[in-house]
């Protein structure tokens, strides 16, 4: 037994995993359990490398761009950057710890990121959709922290302690985080003056090595809870231990507005006549002059060039139409009118937008010019003196029409004075029909898609119970799929039960399974009523034709959970004139 090489778990779940994607693709995975192992006197918790397992270190590039689609509008060339990229960086490390290798040779290259583009456009909802996505600890910063405080090399390396504090303290799970430097452009060196901008000039050289690779030491002297930290270590193990982060897998990536980089590519463009330096006509779009930015822009716009080096990766934002501001408002997971809606139902009032009220709050938002941001600005404008009044009225429904948000006072008046002036009812009716078809085409445009995110076919009975439960509860999409998925799967359940209570194999077909959904949604029934009433209706027949003619398994279409005595009457003739067997003895059989 000696000479035997016994594979460990880890070696055997990797075969078992090869052989199942070999023989079934990706439709079967196997899922292990998480062992912690007891702790020894002085061993640091192993919950990190379980908590590290939850990385999704495995997304591919048009997942991520996918997930990214529900919630943000346009930006088509940024997600595929960023996706990418970001999707390459984990499933590189994957790879080092799947073979035992490391990038150990000369100048390897991090996929830090540089993300260029105008306010509002999306770009650290973006960054914060995709860490969550990933499962992995994000933390945001402000450039001008730095530089208003001047260069303070400990205040760079605040941004890797504060990942270990989103990481509940896993040092291991925090290597793996991602940190975002918003308004990067504000530490770029002055070009208005002759010589070196120190205090930026320094931010920037600070920055390197966390941005390549280096260890940050978590113990900050005028830290006080740092030193707690060390005393309790110390404590419990007796020994003086450094704990450190290292930065090797850190993604960093930066952003910002960059208002006059435009300028600088065009006296560039400007200077040459041929092949790719082609001139660029005035006209020229603003996000057409960006996507030509090269290395020596940014130079020339003030950055150093060994911190342009750390950041290989370049991805330019579009600049927001009205109309695109508006795709935004209608997106179902968009959180501006899912944040407004959430406020009102506060107070036990349900607000629904009219199509025509979203474009007239888009013309608004638009004309503010600051992008996504200018929403919330024009709904909190509309709409602040209904949500301080509305909830001293006894009103439950209140329909936002262009007319609410054009001539709030006079509204808000006639809802105080009870008039029958304001559409009440029968517009706050119309448009939460409008609102439901909104939705029910946006998950039919997007089925496939959903049905393989979530794992849960969708028929129309489907769709229209999401769209129910969406609009019914403050939530996203993919939470009223997900809840609706959790109904299909308690309902399946039920054949097991079934199956284990009675000795009767019974299967719920698609339909029969929707209208179960639906008494749970919309009636509050829970599985075990569902349970104890499918057990009455079906029970005594089902059994009765098991008896008689040995068989075993039954398709529950869905007009037998609304008649079931008139399916098991069907159910029984056919089945006994199948084996010959008289109505006297089905008569008997009844009465007995």
């Amino acid at each position: 037994m000696k000479d035997i090489n016994i594979p460990n778990p880890r070696e055997i779940e990797k075969e078992i995993s090869d052989f199942l994607a070999k023989k079934y693709g990706n439709q079967v995975k196997i899922v292990s359990p998480v062992v912690v192992p007891e702790k020894e006197h002085g061993e640091d918790t192993a919950a990190g490398s379980a908590q590290k397992d939850h990385i999704r270190f495995d997304l591919r590039p048009e997942e991520l761009i996918g997930y990214l689609d529900q919630y943000i509008i346009r930006q088509d060339a940024a997600k595929q950057v960023l996706a990418t990229k970001i999707c390459t960086h984990f499933n590189r490390i994957e790879h080092q710890r799947q073979t035992g290798t490391d990038d150990e040779f000369e100048g390897r290259i991090k996929n830090n990121i540089i993300m260029i583009g105008p306010t509002g456009v999306g770009k650290t909802y973006m960054i914060k959709l995709i860490a969550k996505k990933l499962g992995v600890p994000f933390v945001k910063a402000d450039a001008t922290k730095f530089s208003e405080t001047g260069y303070v090399g400990g205040d760079v390396e605040d941004m890797v302690r504060d990942l270990v504090r989103e990481s509940d303290n896993d040092i291991d799970l925090a290597q793996y985080g991602i940190i975002y430097i918003d308004e990067i452009d504000k530490i770029a060196g002055s070009r208005q003056h002759y010589g070196t901008d120190v205090s930026r000039t320094g931010v920037q050289r600070t920055l390197l090595k966390p941005m390549e690779e280096t260890e940050v030491e978590l113990k900050v002297p005028h830290d006080p809870i740092s030193m707690i930290q060390e005393v309790e270590q110390f404590r419990k193990t007796g020994k003086r231990e450094k704990r450190s982060v290292n930065t090797r897998n850190i993604l960093f990536i930066v952003s910002g507005a960059f208002s006059e980089l435009p300028d600088i590519i065009k006296t560039r463009t400007t200077q040459q006549s041929i092949g790719f330096g082609a001139k660029i006509s005035n006209s020229a779009e603003p996000t057409a002059i960006l996507c030509r930015v090269k290395a020596e822009d940014l130079v020339e716009y003030g950055f150093e060039s060994e911190f342009i080096g750390r950041l290989p990766v370049r991805s330019v934002f579009e600049r927001l139409s009205q109309k695109d501001l508006l795709s935004i408002l209608k997106n179902p997971n968009n959180p501006v009118i899912l944040s407004k809606r959430l406020d009102f139902a506060t107070y036990g009032i349900d607000v629904r937008f009219s199509d025509e009220a979203l474009d007239l709050l888009a013309q608004h938002a638009y004309d503010e010019n600051t992008g996504a941001r200018g929403l919330v600005s024009a709904i909190e404008q509309a709409l602040i003196a209904f949500e301080t009044h509305l909830p001293s009225i006894n009103i439950r429904r209140f329909p936002v029409t262009p007319e609410v948000i054009a001539n709030p006072e006079t509204i808000l008046e006639e809802l105080r004075s009870g008039r029958e002036t304001f559409p009440g009812k029968a517009e706050f009716a119309r448009i939460a029909e409008e609102n439901r078809n909104t939705i029910i085409d946006y998950i039919k445009s997007n089925r496939k898609k959903l049905a393989d995110q979530y794992g849960l076919p969708l028929s129309e009975n489907r769709i229209e119970a999401i769209a129910d439960y969406y609009w019914n509860n403050v939530v996203e999409i993919g939470t009223a799929i997900g809840k609706i998925k959790y109904f299909y799967d308690r309902i399946k359940k039920i054949e097991i039960d079934f199956y284990n209570r009675h000795d009767v194999n019974i299967v719920l077909e698609e339909d029969a399974i929707d209208f179960i959904a639906e008494k749970m949604t919309n009636q509050s029934l829970n599985i075990d009523q569902i349970y104890r009433r499918l057990s009455d209706d079906f029970e005594y027949g089902l059994k009765l034709v098991r008896d008689k003619t040995g068989k075993h398994r039954f398709f529950i279409p869905g007009y037998a959970m609304e008649e079931p005595e008139a399916f098991l009457d069907n159910l029984i003739k056919t089945e006994f004139a199948k084996h010959n067997l008289t109505p006297e003895s089905i008569k008997e059989d009844r009465e007995q």
